[in-house]
């Protein structure tokens, strides 16, 4: 379990943009309306799909693979469109996802599906804005959302605001918010911050841990007491599996944080890797998932067509291409503009429900899981429609 942060440390390069939303300087610009250029006739649309794949890293190689692989897999459910999926492969690098995405449009994309890396992604929109070509980036990163950007992947704010929602209406609602010193842990704070305020709860208080797992020793002590002093019925984590989290949780419990009236909360997955579920530290604690049933289904087919189960990532492909599909199913040839993207209604994703919103980021319809005797029990469904609790 201490071995956690030592991981977390070396592994904080790439895979830190994938899983944390990593604040940048978004450069999009954010007026005007872009129009594009039309889809063809009979519904076909000229999507340029861009991956990471190409910089020689295994884990960018295996990302790359999965999206398209989920792409390819979402358009032959596609009925009444024809998607005319062009790949291009950045490997990983915001001047490459430039050129790309320049590449694709020269050569006809009316949207662009990807990049993948936040960096990139705030390249691409860079370098196609005054195309009217609308780029959904495969990150979560709402830094980088606005003007032609859109982010896919599901975001700090969606979670904690279905979370606390979801706490508010059971009765905790006094919110002690406990994040990593760093710039995840600072987002991810910020993010919890909103959605109490959201879901009419209060933040009771913030405490805060180095990101070591010294650190963490030294500031277990102090967390406990601010939860008992401030009367806090919940902790709100920004601690994530590959992290602080094993170390953390058990250390709050080993300092006497009673769980029978204070409830753990936490803004990343705690299922991934199953391994987690077995820790003392999290049993009882609740965080966000999308649809499991779904999410089910969706690793079936992809592991039937592609002899290996799907990694978290590859669902935001089939995603996007759902969306796409959807849209030039009914525009009678006109552009994928923002306007269409943003419809209140949303999409039918492979993992629940999602729309687009107009500044550039996303909800997701997320179901409430809590670990109990080491698994996962869902205690509130993803919602299938956005007239549902928490929207």
């Amino acid at each position: 379990m201490l071995s956690a942060i030592h991981r977390a440390r070396k592994s904080l390069g790439r895979s830190f943009l994938v899983l944390c939303a990593v604040v940048l300087s978004a450069c999009v610009p954010t007026g005007g309306t872009a129009t594009g250029p039309a889809t063809g006739a009979g519904g076909t649309v000229q999507v340029a799909l861009l991956i990471p794949s190409g910089s020689g890293q295994a884990q960018d190689e295996l990302f790359g693979q999965n999206l398209e692989n989920a792409a390819r897999l979402a358009m032959a459910d596609l009925s009444g469109v024809t998607i005319d999926l062009r790949v291009y492969r950045t490997g990983g690098s915001p001047a490459q996802a430039s050129v790309s995405a320049k590449q694709a449009v020269d050569e006809g994309a009316q949207v662009i599906l990807g990049p993948f890396y936040s960096e990139e992604a705030n390249a691409a929109g860079v370098a196609v804005a005054n195309s009217g070509v609308n780029v959904l980036a495969f990150s979560n990163n709402t830094a980088i959302a606005g003007g032609n950007v859109f982010v896919l992947g599901q975001t700090f704010d969606n979670t904690a605001q279905r979370l606390a929602s979801y706490a508010v209406r059971n009765g905790k609602s006094k919110v002690l918010i406990v994040h990593d010193r760093n710039v995840a842990g600072e987002v991810g704070k910020a993010a919890i911050e909103r959605g109490v305020a959201a879901a009419g709860g209060s933040v009771v208080g913030i405490s805060s841990y180095e990101f070591s797992q010294n650190g963490i020793v030294q500031a277990a002590t102090g967390i406990v007491g601010t939860a008992r002093s401030t009367g806090a019925t919940a902790l709100f984590l920004t601690a994530d599996t590959a992290g602080a989290l094993p170390l953390l949780s058990q250390l709050l419990v080993d300092n006497g944080i009673d769980r029978t009236t204070t409830q753990f909360i936490g803004l990343t997955r705690w299922d991934i890797p199953p391994a987690t579920l077995a820790l003392p530290g999290v049993q009882g604690g609740w965080f966000a998932l999308p649809d499991p049933g779904l999410q089910a289904q969706f690793q079936s087919r992809y592991a039937a067509a592609y002899g290996a189960n799907p990694s978290p990532v590859a669902g935001l492909a089939y995603d996007g291409i759902a969306a796409i599909g959807a849209l030039a199913r009914s525009s009678n040839g006109a552009p994928i503009t923002r306007e269409a993207l943003t419809q209140s209604a949303g999409f039918a994703g492979v993992s629940g429900i999602f729309r687009l919103l107009p500044n550039g980021t996303n909800q997701r319809g997320l179901a409430v899981a809590q670990i109990r005797n080491n698994a996962v029990v869902v205690v509130d469904a993803a919602p299938r429609s956005f007239a549902g609790a928490g929207f």
